[in-house]
């Protein structure tokens, strides 16, 4: 790839007993040799497990200086919550952001991305209202939103906050809380104007809409074409006023 002028970079690595891909490993052991490069985006997520004590992580501090003085376009990063007790992540990507999907936990710092048309949301604590928002605004353009949380919100009381997302088409919550998919399908704390498929666990969709039987204008399943619950059922007798589509 020595006469290469544009690269776009999306991947993950896993390291045992090693540190986070930073600017100055990507710069030494890799561009260098791209003399001809004229464009560089990426997005680069490090995953390290079971961390050595003797090995020493970098600071989020130490991440960002590694690209100064490299000729990098402006680089966001942050170095993530660990998802077991041996793990470690570190996310790095361009700016302005260049791609199409994105995947995020609590460690998220915001910004803009435009161009984002897929996210998923993982992590081992709870996913509150203000990241929600933070979301809407910082993606305007999602169209598939998958969310991957067992744990339950601890702000979970109706909130003031408006949120909408306009174009959101798809949402996967079939391995979520119940409090993310009640959070969504709900107009007073979401507002899903084009919402038009659903993976839900029937038990949830029941829990949610009280064995069918709150009012169907509650829900912003007007628009759905699709629903999957991961099981047979027998669609109970109002089933047409909740999806009118289905």
């Amino acid at each position: 790839m020595v006469n290469l002028e544009e690269l776009r970079l999306y991947l993950t690595v896993h390291r045992s007993d090693s540190i986070y891909i930073d600017g100055i490993q990507l710069h030494d052991q890799f561009l260098i040799y791209m003399t001809q490069l004229k464009k560089f985006t990426f997005n680069i997520k490090t995953v390290v497990f079971s961390i050595n004590a003797r090995v020493k992580l970098q600071s989020i501090e130490d991440i960002q200086r590694s690209f100064i003085g490299r000729g990098y376009q402006p680089v966001a990063s942050y170095v993530g919550l660990p998802s077991f007790a041996d793990d470690s992540e570190c996310h790095i990507y361009s700016l302005p952001y260049d791609f199409e999907y994105f995947r995020l936990d609590n460690s998220f710092q915001g910004g803009v991305f435009d161009k984002v048309r897929q996210l998923t949301m993982v992590d081992q604590i709870p996913f509150e209202n203000k990241l929600f928002k933070i979301i809407s605004e910082d993606f305007p353009f999602l169209e598939m939103l998958y969310i991957c949380n067992i744990f339950p919100q601890e702000d979970n009381h109706h909130s003031s906050i408006s949120i909408t997302f306009p174009c959101l088409k798809f949402l996967d919550v079939m391995f979520s809380h119940v409090d993310y998919a009640e959070r969504f399908v709900l107009k007073n704390n979401m507002y899903l104007p084009r919402l038009s498929s659903l993976s839900i666990k029937y038990e949830v969709l029941i829990f949610i809409t009280k064995n069918f039987t709150k009012d169907a204008t509650y829900f912003n399943f007007g628009k759905l074409k699709s629903l999957d619950v991961f099981q047979q059922f027998v669609r109970p007798k109002n089933f047409h006023l909740y999806f009118p589509l289905l």
